[in-house]
C-alpha cells in the first residue's frame, strides 16, 4: 500500500468521523442513558382542582411520582417534606412536574386533596394531586410505576392498601426510568435529583408518548 493511498484513506476516515460527529453531537444517542424499567399506561384521574388529569398531561414533562394519603401520620409527612425539597429544586423548570396519587380515595376527595396541596404551597400546575377509582389508582402503582407488588392485586380491592415510601421517575416520553427511589433516604433523593437533571436535558424522542401510549395521530 503506497503512502499516498494510505494518506487518502486516513483522510477519508477522518472526514466520515467528522461528518457523523457534527451530525449527531447534539443527539442523546451519544450519552449514557438511564435504564427503562416500565411504561406509563393510559389513565384518567381528577386533580385537586376538580379537573381531569390523564396520561396525556405528562407529555413533555419529567415527572416524579408518589403514592400517599392525607391522614397518614407515619411516613407520608416525611415523604412529602422530602418531595417539597425536590419541588423547590426544580420549581423554575418548565418541563418538570410532581404527580402525587392518593392511595385512600374514599377519604381523599378533591376538596381534601386541595387543602392538603395548598398546605404544601406548590403550584397546582407543577405539583398535581390526583384521586380516582381505587382499583385504577392501584393498578397504575403496580403495572406502570412498579411501586407495589402486582401480586397484591389478586386480593379483594376493598381489602387492599398501598403504603409505600418509594418514588418513580418518568421521562418526557412516558417511560419510567432509572430505578425506584426510596423517598426517605438522603442518598437516593440526591440520586433522584441527578437523574431528574439528566432527563430534563434529554430531548423528547417524538411529539407524543411511545410504546403505544400515544402516537403521532391527532
Amino acid at each position: 500500500m503506497s503512502k499516498k493511498f494510505l494518506g487518502y484513506l486516513l483522510f477519508f476516515i477522518a472526514l466520515v468521523m467528522g461528518f457523523y460527529y457534527f451530525l449527531f453531537r447534539d443527539n442523546d444517542m451519544w450519552k449514557k442513558k438511564l435504564s427503562i424499567i416500565s411504561y406509563v399506561k393510559p389513565f384518567h384521574f381528577t386533580n385537586q382542582q376538580g379537573l381531569p388529569f390523564t396520561d396525556r398531561d405528562l407529555l413533555g414533562k419529567v415527572t416524579v411520582v408518589e403514592y400517599f394519603f392525607t391522614t397518614c401520620k407515619g411516613i407520608c409527612p416525611k415523604m412529602n417534606t422530602n418531595m417539597k425539597a425536590i419541588y423547590k429544586e426544580f420549581e423554575q423548570e418548565p418541563n418538570f412536574m410532581i404527580l402525587s396519587h392518593t392511595c385512600n380515595p374514599e377519604t381523599d376527595s378533591v376538596p381534601v386533596l386541595k387543602r392538603y396541596a395548598d398546605s404544601l404551597g406548590g403550584n397546582p400546575q407543577k405539583w398535581v394531586f390526583v384521586t380516582g377509582r381505587k382499583d385504577s389508582l392501584y393498578q397504575m402503582a403496580r403495572t406502570s410505576y412498579l411501586l407495589d407488588d402486582p401480586k397484591n392485586s389478586f386480593e379483594k380491592i376493598e381489602d387492599q392498601f398501598i403504603h409505600t415510601q418509594f418514588f418513580a421517575l418518568v421521562d418526557k416520553d412516558g417511560k419510567v426510568r432509572g430505578q425506584i427511589y426510596d423517598g426517605l433516604k438522603k442518598e437516593e433523593l440526591e440520586l433522584l435529583k441527578r437523574d431528574v437533571r439528566t432527563l430534563l436535558a434529554e430531548k423528547s424522542s417524538s411529539a407524543n408518548f411511545v410504546n403505544g401510549i400515544f402516537n403521532n395521530n391527532p
